[in-house]
């Protein structure tokens, strides 16, 4: 197929602030998780599919399968369809409330809009 470009489950995209490998990176609607260091402004790999353990907001507690969403201005993971928090995947782990981290399977698609 002469117009296929790439698997699309790394992709790269621009920094939208200073980002560490292992972050969550949310461009528009596109979420993925960093896998190197990249400034802001520069291109940085994002991986779109897989299971990663990501920053959640503490004082929620997730049971397995719930939606997870990430938020753009922390890089942080919620239940929460607060406006403008964008869909990324299911938590595939219960986790406590209050806990700073949770198991998420990235859905590698993007949502039709933000919640």
């Amino acid at each position: 197929m002469k117009n296929f470009i790439q698997p699309g489950k790394t992709v790269t995209v621009l920094a939208p602030d200073d980002v560490e490998s292992g972050n969550l990176v949310i461009v528009g609607l596109l979420a993925g998780v960093a896998a190197h260091d990249a400034a802001s402004g520069d291109p940085v790999e994002i991986v779109t599919e897989g299971v990663f353990t990501l920053p959640k907001t503490s004082a929620q507690a997730w049971t397995v399968g719930a939606a997870i969403y990430g938020i753009p201005s922390t890089g942080s993971t919620t239940t929460a369809t607060t406006s403008g928090n964008v869909f990324i995947g299911v938590a595939m782990e219960a986790a406590a409330n209050p806990s700073a981290t949770g198991v998420v399977r990235l859905n590698g698609t993007a949502p039709s809009a933000a919640a």
